[in-house]
Parts: C-alpha cells; structure tokens; sequence
C-alpha cells in the first residue's frame, strides 16, 4: 500500500500582485489567468507541474491535486493543498483536508516563506513554535500538534517596515528560483523525497 503525503502551500489569495500573491503562471492553477499566492503556494504549484499533477476545487474550501509518485522504489500518494482562506485563518481547511487524506500530522508537510532565512535558502524543520508567522499558529491551533513538517522559503528580513516589505513584489529571480524548472524545485522536491521516507518507516 502507497504511503500518504499532503503537502500544503500557505497564501493569501485575497493580496494580488504582491509578495503576497506572485506573478507567476502555472499549468497547474486552475485560472491561467489567476497567478499563485505567495511563495509558499507558487513553489506548490511549481511542484504541482514537476510531478504531473492537476488541481481541482475542494470540499474543504481549497484546491486540491493528488498523483502517485515512486521515491527509491517506494509508491507514494502525494496531495497537495491550497486554501482559499486568508494565511492566517488557513488552519481549519488544512485540518479538515488532512483528516480526509494522509491523516496523521507527521505526514504533512507545509511550504511557506520565512523572513528569518535569506531569499533562496530553503530551511526544513519539524515541530517547533510558530515562531511568529500566523500561518503556522493557526496551523497549531487547528490541528492540536507543532509535530509537522515545515519547509521554510526565505525571502529575507528588510531593515524597512515588515508589512511594507511583504506586500512588495517578489523579484524576478526569486520567482525563477522556484519555478517548476528552477533550482529551488529541484532542493523542494529532494527534501520531500526525504521527508517521504522518514514517514514511510513510521507508517502502520
């Protein structure tokens, strides 16, 4: 039996054309003409076209894709998620599509941007305190548990107002950075194979 993966890109939607909301086409998003929200859910719909998957709307209030996957002669199912709501409220739908696909929290794992880590640094974690981003604390709180993955996408802590900064756009080669055929996908896709393999062993 495949083992289960639900890998979530936090966003807003409702910011466009900001750090918040990028301007990058996707053949995964649903709207060609609607360009993913922040880092976290570009880099998700960058892998969402590296492994051939395709987004649908879903009953949780998101968008959600599913492929199988082999990783070192394993099968994986991997989800990737999206929500509708705003970053920090986005814990309820991540809880509820969670508990309709891989389940268990330890097979979650969340994509999102990081001031404390400088743009292009891809920083993994695994529980730990939100450490300030509302995503994350809202994240917690819905699911009951720190104990989940985190992939944490820099883009760097400006000397300027924080809220000025994130609402700025990205720069362009950020975006190519985390393109589908970028270099940035290629060290998300090696850490989620590394992921993968770690929950594969714990799995019943």
């Amino acid at each position: 039996m495949a083992t289960r993966l639900l890998v979530v890109g936090l966003g807003n939607l409702t910011h466009p054309f900001t750090r918040h909301r990028q301007v990058f086409p996707s053949v995964c998003s649903l709207h060609p003409t609607q360009p993913p929200a922040s880092i976290g859910q570009l880099a998700l719909d960058s892998l969402c076209t590296r492994i051939g998957a395709h987004f649908s709307p879903d009953k949780s209030g998101g968008y959600y894709a599913e492929t199988e996957v082999d990783i070192n002669g394993r099968p994986f199912v991997v989800g990737l998620y999206k929500t509708k709501a705003a970053m920090n409220i986005s814990g309820p739908p991540v809880s509820m599509a969670l508990r309709r696909t891989a389940r268990m929290p330890s097979s979650l794992i969340v994509i999102h941007d990081s001031l404390e880590h400088k743009p292009t640094v891809l920083s993994p974690k695994f529980g730990g305190s939100a450490n300030g981003h509302n995503g994350i604390r809202s994240l917690i709180s819905a699911l009951g548990t720190k104990d989940f993955h985190r992939l944490r996408l820099g883009i760097g802590r400006p000397e300027s107002d924080v809220a000025d900064y994130v609402l700025a756009r990205l720069p362009n080669f950020e975006r190519q950075f985390w393109s589908p055929d970028g270099p940035g996908l290629d060290l998300l896709w090696e850490q989620i194979q590394r992921i993968a393999l770690k929950v594969d062993q714990v799995s019943p």
